[in-house]
């Protein structure tokens, strides 16, 4: 036997002397929630401005639209096979684990639990905010101002600290306190948020179809040249957005111990979910410039209220915005559901810190992993600083998306003989071409943003530090 499997082997038998396990409360509706409502976040509201920008062009946005989504899908057909073979807490942390080595799978979990997850959930509840700023003017105020001189640079450090910083981290700590009461109580509320939230975004199509004047569609041609030199780089630049919008498809993965029948509902949430989520972005973007020329559609920030301003006047902007809030708060809840698997998973392996591995007695959650993964968000979000935080590790996102699915390739050689009740459609090809793709996307990053791309990497690395020290105290105690 190996040291981790000692030592997983080792927490686990502590967990279960206890009596305590996570409960699979999610069922089918709750875990395709967890994939759609957690996709649909703000980007299908912001992003179009951005694709238009970098593209300029109609036809060209909507192939971006579309190769995003085949790539997400792609990732997602790869994901199904491991999540339904091995539908345990931890998710990607788990495939690496079992893939590629334990080392892999320690490095994806630090980023996830000290970075990754904190300041997702942090621009999340940021962004809320400045939604429900709409609604509540005195979230913007300031409530105070530190200005800090910085010897190596030319303008001193300036703090602003406003309402909407306390209100964050106050919905932070309602969402946490939700998954803290129950999985199938999170699971519930994913799912109406989820059905409001695709409502509103098929009445605005619906609507904007039904209402707009023809006068507001675009006259620019569908295609540009294909002779023009700045086609790649506009394409490249908008695809970077498309794919943020995209991302979510494998955070249900993460909590796979807590769903119900997960070798048929895992597959069927991932693929399906993306599928679903890849036609509402289509049909959203459709509308969009049905109503909007293109160049107003690349010079407005919110895309989708000024849409329905436009047919329905300025009142009606309102409701969009409300919409945006209710999709923020369904992808806060299912980040904050997800990403505490993670840190429980490694806590149980001895590979993180022992006070996440609790499990609520009652409740059956991991309370532990909850609170460390709350009170990091809420720092981050007090202190303003998750934004430069979470741009460092935007390519090592890719690098581990690309990783997770090159582990079914290591799980195919290692494991021949586990049970797959779902396996990845157009193996090896797919998986392939997927990582491939995303492999291209993290170059383009890092030459992008050499800096910052190196300062991620580095704090990813410096997890090894701790990697051997948890390591060595794990297989002392197994």
């Amino acid at each position: 036997m190996s040291e981790t499997e000692a030592r997983g082997e080792s927490r686990s038998a502590t967990v279960q002397r206890q009596g305590l396990e996570l409960v699979r409360g999610l069922g089918p509706w709750a875990a395709m929630a967890m994939v759609v409502g957690h996709i649909i976040g703000t980007g299908i509201f912001l992003v179009p401005r951005d694709m238009a920008e970098a593209t300029q062009s109609v036809g060209l946005v909507f192939l971006v639209w579309i190769f995003g989504g085949l790539l997400s899908l792609a990732g997602a057909l790869t994901i199904a096979e491991l999540g339904a073979a091995m539908p345990e807490a931890g998710g990607a942390y788990v495939f690496l684990k079992r893939g590629l080595g334990p080392v892999w799978g320690f490095l994806f979990g630090w980023m996830n639990n000290l970075v990754g997850k904190p300041a997702s959930i942090s621009t999340i509840a940021a962004g809320l905010m400045i939604f429900l700023s709409f609604f509540f003017g005195a979230l913007r105020e300031t409530i105070f101002t530190v200005t800090i001189p910085l010897p190596w640079a030319e303008t001193p450090y300036r703090f602003e600290f406003t309402w909407a910083q306390p209100a964050a981290a106050v919905a932070i700590v309602f969402i946490t306190w939700i998954n803290y009461l129950g999985v199938r109580l999170a699971g519930r509320v994913q799912v109406v948020l989820t059905v409001l939230k695709v409502s509103a975004i098929l009445a605005v199509v619906v609507l904007g179809f039904l209402l707009a004047e023809p006068e507001f569609a675009t006259d620019a041609p569908l295609l540009p040249p294909l002779a023009d030199l700045g086609l790649l780089t506009g394409f490249l630049t908008a695809t970077v957005a498309a794919l943020w919008a995209y991302d979510g498809w494998i955070d249900v993965t993460l909590a796979g111990s807590e769903v119900q029948n997960p070798q048929r509902n895992i597959p069927r949430a991932v693929v399906g979910g993306t599928v679903i989520v890849g036609g509402i972005y289509l049909l959203a973007n459709a509308v969009y410039f049905y109503v909007l020329p293109l160049e107003t559609v690349a010079s407005t920030p919110n895309v989708a209220s000024e849409a329905v301003r436009r047919f329905a006047g300025p009142a009606a902007a309102a409701w969009i915005t409300l919409a945006m809030v209710i999709s923020a708060t369904g992808t806060l809840n299912s980040s904050i559901l997800t990403g505490a698997r993670v840190p429980y998973a490694m806590a149980r392996d001895g590979l993180f810190f022992r006070a996440t591995v609790r499990i609520h007695p009652n409740y059956r959650t991991p309370a532990g992993a909850l609170l460390f993964q709350g009170t990091v968000a809420c720092v981050m979000v007090l202190t303003g600083e998750f934004s430069d935080l979470f741009s460092l590790f935007i390519f090592a996102q890719w690098i581990f998306y690309a990783l997770t699915v090159a582990s079914v390739f290591g799980l195919r050689r290692r494991e021949p003989a586990l049970p797959r009740p779902y396996r990845a459609w157009g193996f090896p090809v797919v998986p392939a071409l997927f990582i491939v793709s995303a492999t291209a996307l993290t170059v383009n990053l890092f030459l992008q943003r050499p800096v910052r791309s190196s300062i991620g990497l580095a704090l990813i690395l410096s997890g090894l530090i701790f990697y051997r020290r948890w390591s060595r105290t794990a297989a002392s105690r197994a």
